[in-house]
């Protein structure tokens, strides 16, 4: 089943061209790596397909086009790059707000509401806190209550930029975990990542976009070549395989590239 589906995509900041002629679809089952350089496009990619950067194109979310809020609400997800929580609230609440679009508010939350609020916190570690005010949490724990307020959501499809940002190894891997779940119990999600390890290791699928552009789509294994980490990101990687999955471990700048430019012509702040 089609969850997201994306057609000869274009979006331009200003006179900038930043994505040029994208098209993917991403059906259930599937976890699906969005990598690539710093300015490659990922960030815009993410938001242009919630509706919240202007683009040309197509775009269904499930199978349907020119959903209201609300009902992209409802089939989408959303997790940001910025981890910030402005009011001073309890974690529960905030993971509570989840289910907004759901009509239901925390406090006349169904029982259906409130177990679902419980596997979210249970499933990023951070019941054991319920009570704190999310203003004095830590980075790191922010970024996981965050992370659960997207669970709550229910949505069939999460869409997460760099969800890992923050966290450290093992709840990086806790994450992981979980979405790779996901994807097992017919959902999907699409999470740009910049630890390309990470990336070979749980991702059922990798797309890789460079100057707005996708280069590369398929299984890691398909999509992380020694060449084409050279020409995509400069770098000079060991490739290996372990049990459970592909090795990738960026070792050094390719010979004859220079580091500091690298991301010529290219934006710094759209990941």
């Amino acid at each position: 089943m089609s969850l997201l589906s994306v057609s000869n995509l274009h979006v331009a900041l200003g006179a900038r061209p930043v994505l040029k002629d994208v098209s993917f679809e991403v059906t259930a089952g599937e976890f699906v790596g969005l990598i690539g350089p710093n300015g490659a496009g990922k960030s815009t990619l993410l938001r242009a397909a919630l509706g919240l950067a202007p683009s040309r194109g197509r775009i269904a979310i499930g199978g349907d086009e020119g959903l209201s809020s609300r009902q992209r609400a409802l089939r989408i997800a959303y997790l940001a790059q910025e981890r910030d929580i402005a009011w001073p609230v309890s974690v529960e609440a905030v993971v509570a707000l989840g289910r907004a679009p759901h009509g239901s508010a925390f406090s006349n939350a169904a029982a259906q509401d409130r177990r679902i609020i419980e596997q979210a916190m249970r499933r990023m570690e951070i019941a054991a806190f319920r009570d704190r005010q999310a203003t004095q949490l830590s980075g790191g724990e922010k970024a996981r209550v965050l992370i659960a307020r997207a669970l709550a959501q229910d949505a069939p499809l999460l869409l997460a930029d760099e969800p890992a940002s923050g966290l450290d190894p093992s709840h990086q891997i806790v994450l992981m975990r979980l979405f790779a779940e996901l994807a097992s119990e017919g959902r999907a999600v699409v999470a740009s990542m910049h630890d390309l390890g990470m990336a070979a290791r749980w991702c059922s699928r990798l797309i890789l976009l460079d100057h707005g552009m996708i280069v590369a789509d398929g299984a890691p294994r398909a999509v992380l070549t020694a060449e084409r980490l050279r020409s995509v990101y400069g770098i000079e990687a060991h490739l290996g395989e372990a049990a459970d999955g592909m090795i990738v471990q960026p070792l050094d700048i390719a010979a004859g590239v220079d580091a500091a430019t690298t991301q010529s012509g290219k934006e710094q702040h759209d990941g």
